[in-house]
């Protein structure tokens, strides 16, 4: 009944919702004399505030409409290649010349199936279009697939990625970011096994969970501590009508990206209380950047229950692929076959999600991948999504994997000059010209508070502010997300009236004794962090 509890409540908030933006746009009107006003534009920020926080956000799509190749903008159109009821194969088609198309290598980034939509990835996407004919997985929201389409487990997204990779007869790279890696080592090995003429060039992960015994983090303690029961007693829940896949079970996206907040959850908190403060001063920019942010990050999908409990049981709880017993369909994938495919790893050391260690896990488990086809990569100062999207990102990653792709690819090894290409810019291009702010730039520098913060002493009275303890975070007994969420509800809320009745001693306050990321002061884009 979760499921159902949480679509009421969304539902008998619609028309609240709505008489909250009406009241917004009304306050916020030039014409209106309170929108010049502190009391006016005090209560159209918690109105604002009020509107975003319970609406249901959807797949904000990619939205990327032109790249930089060779110094020029390019036009792009998306297209889908494959439709299948879980997945499309996404191509991001570059207005090029064929004979000029030809000359960049394919790359096929596999999103992850992680509870966000594949629009995760649009920062790599951006980065990478300059030098690559990019394709992407589209995994589609568990609960828009009819019942009748049947199950979706491990093995059949091996087979979804065995099928996605023979359409390019071989030549292709793979980029697989996070949660994908393990399967695509397991797609990889098993076309090996078949001798496959198909198999990829390389294979490159990012931040993947390959052996999650390696610098366990709160996810992998979180889940080591519960039974396979306790997952599917817990947060399994079946999606109501009138979905179209209503009566599957699935892991729901809100649950999902509630775990995701409650670990930073300190942060997310200061940069809602950062949007009043903009919102009331008129920084129209720097509210425009958050609310692009949030956009993405709150815009969330159902997974379907059982490749959730497949994920859960064999990769955190088993560790069947590094132990050597992982199956696909009862036949055992022996990674010691993987010859012909050269392998990557990209880690974050401050990644929070897959500790370091757990993806270059990878290197030795596929012992006969000669020397000269491995390529290892150490992010400094980066968590999760750092290692995939971001200015880091761009500046040290995406790089490296246009010259690893292009020393694996004799056919593209020599057609590029490396001095004409700019992610920076082609991210901007692919934007418009307009950064979308990253999730670094909401980063507070604690050190440089000069004056206890009464909001954060109001979170850590509530029980939230204990998740930043890392002796309270590596507990996960003391973790329950249900709790956590109703708390940061409450506490909310209690902001929202703070909004209304006494912001400005808050505002105040935090404009004297908060320093944030000097990069968010300036407008300029930091790092993602996780």
């Amino acid at each position: 009944m979760l499921y159902q509890w949480y679509e009421l409540g969304h539902a008998s908030m619609v028309p609240v919702r709505a008489m909250a933006k009406v009241g917004e746009l009304a306050l916020t009107h030039p014409l209106n004399p309170l929108s010049h006003f502190d009391p006016g534009r005090q209560l159209a920020a918690a109105l604002d505030l009020f509107e975003r926080t319970t609406r249901a956000y959807r797949n904000p799509g990619f939205n990327i409409r032109t790249t930089r190749v060779d110094g020029d903008d390019v036009s792009v159109t998306e297209r889908c290649l494959i439709r299948r009821p879980f997945c499309r194969l996404v191509e991001f088609a570059r207005d090029l010349p064929r004979d000029r198309a030809s000359r960049d290598p394919n790359l096929l980034i596999v999103a992850p199936m992680s509870g966000h939509h594949a629009t995760l990835v649009r920062g790599a996407v951006e980065a990478l279009l300059p030098t690559h004919n990019v394709f992407v997985t589209d995994w589609q929201n568990a609960r828009d697939v009819p019942l009748g389409e049947g199950e979706f487990g491990l093995d059949d997204y091996i087979d979804e990625m065995r099928a996605m990779i023979e359409y390019f007869g071989g030549d292709v790279h793979v980029f697989a970011i996070c949660q994908p890696g393990v399967a695509v080592l397991a797609t990889v090995s098993v076309m090996e096994t078949d001798t496959s003429e198909a198999v990829p060039k390389t294979v490159i992960l990012a931040g993947s969970p390959i052996d999650t015994r390696v610098n366990p983090t709160i996810v992998n303690t979180f889940a080591e501590a519960r039974s396979l029961a306790w997952f599917e007693h817990n947060v399994i829940s079946e999606v109501p009508w009138p979905y179209a896949g209503h009566g599957r079970a699935v892991y729901p996206g809100f649950l999902q990206l509630s775990g995701f907040m409650a670990m930073n959850l300190e942060r997310h908190l200061d940069a809602h209380r950062h949007l009043f403060g903009h919102l009331i001063e008129g920084n129209h920019e720097a509210a425009a950047r958050h609310h692009a942010f949030y956009d993405h990050y709150l815009a969330v999908m159902d997974l379907p229950a059982q490749y959730y409990l497949d994920t859960i049981e064999r990769v955190f709880l088993a560790h069947h692929l590094p132990k050597g017993e992982f199956r696909h369909r009862g036949r055992l994938v022996d990674l010691n076959c993987i010859k012909r495919t050269g392998l990557m790893t990209i880690e974050g050391t401050r990644d929070d999600i897959t500790g370091m260690g757990q993806c270059a896990a990878a290197h030795g488990l596929c012992p006969n991948v000669t020397a000269a086809a491995r390529h290892r990569v150490t992010v400094p100062e980066a968590g999760h999504f750092g290692i995939f999207s971001g200015s880091r990102f761009r500046r040290l990653v995406a790089p490296e994997i246009v010259r690893f792709v292009r020393s694996n690819d004799p056919a593209h090894e020599e057609q590029y000059d490396f001095s004409r290409y700019s992610a920076d810019a082609a991210a901007a291009a692919a934007r418009g010209g307009t950064q979308i702010i990253d999730a670094d730039a909401y980063d507070p520098i604690a050190d440089n508070d000069v004056a206890p913060d009464p909001a954060r002493m109001r979170l850590e009275q509530s029980g939230l502010g204990l998740l930043s303890d890392p002796s309270h975070r590596a507990t996960p007994d003391d973790y329950d997300v249900f709790s956590q969420t109703i708390k940061l509800w409450r506490f909310a809320m209690e902001f929202v009236v703070d909004g209304w009745f006494g912001f400005e001693d808050v505002r105040r306050h935090s404009r004297s004794t908060i320093a944030i990321s000097p990069n968010y002061a300036t407008g300029k884009p930091e790092d993602a962090v996780s």
